[in-house]
């Protein structure tokens, strides 16, 4: 089975958050690393985080996740570029879920046996220096008026495709 692992870096939104682990949950993702600012779910150990905003991020996490935030397997990763790094050197294709000027369709795209998939801010997309990281973009076809999903529903068009058909 392929390994596919999802990074979110700098979402804003604790909801979002939530239905990401429910939705890498049920699409059996290897990992799902928070990064940047990305909210993220209590931490056993050495969380930074006052106690109250453990609890409030934490509450807001699981309306969404439903208790994926316990079963999918998530860490928190505060500096993405060693990140990438490291997953490149473990063989790891880097994708970044972005609309660029080369930009492969995700139609078209053949998912190899690594696959990272980066997720961006939800209104100004992933950052360049991120996306100068990355070893390829993937954007999913849009025929409507808007120009984009929700960072959730795009992720899970992608990892979608990227388990199952490609």
């Amino acid at each position: 089975m392929k390994q596919i692992i999802v990074i979110a870096h700098n979402l804003r939104s604790a909801h979002n958050v939530g239905s990401l682990l429910r939705t890498a949950e049920g699409l059996g993702i290897d990992e799902v690393i928070l990064s940047g600012y990305t909210p993220f779910p209590p931490l056993t150990q050495d969380d930074p985080r006052l106690p109250h905003e453990q609890v409030k991020v934490g509450k807001l996490i699981q309306k969404t996740a439903l208790g994926a935030e316990s079963s999918q397997n998530w860490s928190r990763q505060a500096d993405i570029f060693k990140v990438i790094a490291g997953l490149k050197q473990q063989g790891y294709t880097v994708a970044a879920l972005e609309q660029t000027e080369d930009s492969v369709k995700l139609p078209d795209y053949h998912t190899p046996e690594q696959l990272v998939i980066i997720l961006g801010r939800e209104v100004e997309g992933i950052e360049p220096e991120v996306l100068e990281q990355c070893d390829i973009a993937l954007e999913i076809p849009m025929f409507g008026q808007k120009e984009s999903y929700n960072v959730v529903q795009a992720a899970a068009m992608a990892l979608y495709h990227c388990r199952f058909v490609a």
